[in-house]
């Protein structure tokens, strides 16, 4: 099996343009450009990519049931999000849809399966890329699947993957990846979210303890989300905590930037860790 160095996720609002009419080409080809071998990278965007599209060819939104709407316009824009993937990737590269859920992560059996799957990549010269299968997904059902998985189980073993912040870490977690790069519509984190200037540039700390007293004081600061339904940044540094602890460098910042400048150090980032 393949060593898999760095797990990468994007944001829906990362990809759109500020006009929020369609897909953000500079944005996606140059991540796309950057994915290698030993990367595995989890993708948002499917479903307002979707709904874009939807609006573009009939000139309307869709209506009625939300939940079977938002399946509606993520099964319509899962393919266009593969689509540009596959054309601005280096074409040495083969690509690889994985559309995971919850049931895939809490599931000791289908955990072990995806770890393998994503760890023959390397050595098969692939990157795949995840996204959660929200065609599939309905939202009473599942939340009623986690009820009964937390009964049986202790909560904190629970994943619910929903936000792909979270899918991204429990994935970095699985293979044991160095690096989690998180890509936002933000520069990283922010003291006062209102405030540009105080952007937190490390989280660092010699031990497990520090960083996780330091992330909290942190999410006491963070309020506000991208977009309807998101989490924001106190969801992002609360989905860093365990990857961070078990010995990953989390960094969040802007989708603008380069992957090989935030992995340097060379651009504005929040970079969270253990340093001892």
């Amino acid at each position: 099996m393949g060593k898999i160095d760095i797990v990468g996720k994007i944001g829906s609002m990362a990809m759109i343009r500020e006009d929020k009419r369609s897909i953000d080409y500079n944005i996606i080809s140059q991540v796309a450009d950057e994915l290698r071998p030993g990367m595995v990278w989890v993708t948002s965007g499917a479903t307002e990519i979707g709904r874009l599209d939807y609006i573009k060819r009939t000139g309307k939104e869709l209506e009625g049931d939300k939940n079977e709407v938002k399946a509606d316009y993520s099964a319509q824009g899962q393919a266009i999000l593969m689509s540009n993937y596959r054309q601005f990737a280096r074409p040495e590269y083969s690509l690889r849809q994985v559309l995971v859920e919850h049931q895939h992560f809490n599931d000791p059996v289908k955990r072990d399966y995806i770890k393998r799957l994503l760890s023959r990549c390397p050595e098969q010269n692939a990157v795949p890329i995840v996204n959660y299968n929200d065609p599939v997904s309905d939202e009473e059902v599942r939340k009623m699947e986690l009820t009964n998985l937390r009964i049986r189980h202790a909560e904190e073993n629970v994943v619910e993957c929903v936000d792909n912040d979270e899918t991204a870490a429990v994935i970095c977690e699985l293979v044991g990846a160095r690096f989690l790069v998180i890509l936002s519509s933000t520069e990283g984190i922010y003291r006062d979210p209102k405030d540009p200037s105080t952007l937190v540039r490390s989280v660092l700390c010699a031990d497990g303890e520090t960083l996780l007293s330091r992330i909290r004081t942190l999410q006491d600061s963070c309020v506000g989300a991208s977009r309807a339904g998101a989490n924001g940044a106190r969801a992002k540094l609360e989905f860093a905590v365990k990857p961070a602890l078990h010995g990953a460098t989390v960094i969040i910042g802007h989708a603008r930037h380069k992957l090989s400048d935030l992995l340097s150090g060379a651009v504005p980032h929040t970079r969270i860790g253990i340093t001892g």
